[in-house]
Parts: structure tokens; C-alpha cells; sequence
């Protein structure tokens, strides 16, 4: 299953040069194909911690997030390692973990999420730092 759609996130402490814990939250909405030629909608929602985050990006996040489907299902999915890539403008966040429970339950999921970086992002990470951003995430449940 393949589910795509804007993302956007916001990080408490807001982000900086320097790394501290963070506290991340992401509202996604997807188009989910569920099945040949079936496609639902269905909104995400992830929480959890980056421990060592900071405007060079966020490492071992421990972020769960919930899958809600239009059809009524939903996916419970707990994220155990991500990687962050910048390069030409733009930022490009990728999680692996597992379906715990609901749609898909233990089989593997992998999140990315490309994000544009912020015209304003030197001053914001050295001044009040930077408080969330927006992009387009993909979200792919396999076994």
C-alpha cells in the first residue's frame, strides 16, 4: 500500500543550531491505494521525540503515528529509525518501523518526506529557531 500527500510539522523547542531533544508533531492527508484501482483518503497523525534534533536535521526519532482511513480502518505505526538527507534546497526525512496494529498489522512501513527549506532558515536557527515546516510525504506499508 502507497499512501501520498502534503505534511506538516511542527518541532517543540523550536529547532536550532544546536541539538537538543525535540518534541515532533506532523499532520499528513493522504491518497491511500488500498488495493488495485482502490484509492482512500485517509489523514495521519505523528508523535513522538527526536532526541538529538536541530536544524541539521532529526536523529533516532521515536515517532508513532496513527493512519486514519475515510473507509474507517486505521494503522497504528511506531517509527525506530529515520535518516535525514539535505541537499539542493531542500530536505529530504526518511523513517523505517512497523505496523503495530489496525491496516497492514506487522508488516514493515517506510515514511518519507521532501521539505523545502525555509527562506528564512540561517536567521531562524541562529535567532528564534525554527518552528515547523511543510512537504510532501509518502508512506509505503509492505510486507
Amino acid at each position: 500500500m502507497v499512501c501520498t500527500g502534503p505534511s506538516d510539522s511542527t518541532y517543540d523547542p523550536p529547532l536550532t543550531l544546536a541539538q537538543r531533544a525535540t518534541r515532533v508533531h506532523t499532520e499528513a492527508r493522504y491518497a491511500c491505494a488500498v488495493a488495485p484501482g482502490r484509492v482512500v483518503a485517509a489523514t495521519g497523525s505523528l508523535d513522538g521525540v527526536s532526541p538529538t534534533a536541530s536544524c541539521n536535521g532529526l536523529t533516532n526519532p521515536r515517532l508513532t503515528e496513527i493512519v486514519r482511513y475515510a473507509d474507517g480502518r486505521k494503522s497504528v505505526i511506531v517509527y525506530d529509525s529515520g535518516t535525514t538527507v539535505r541537499a539542493a534546497g531542500a530536505v529530504d526525512v526518511s523513517l523505517s518501523g512497523r505496523v503495530t496494529e489496525g491496516r497492514g498489522k506487522g508488516q514493515s512501513a517506510q515514511r518519507n518526506v521532501l521539505l523545502a527549506l525555509p527562506r528564512g532558515l540561517p536567521t531562524e536557527c541562529l535567532s528564534t529557531g525554527l518552528q515547523g515546516n511543510s512537504g510532501h510525504a509518502q508512506l509505503e506499508i509492505k510486507p
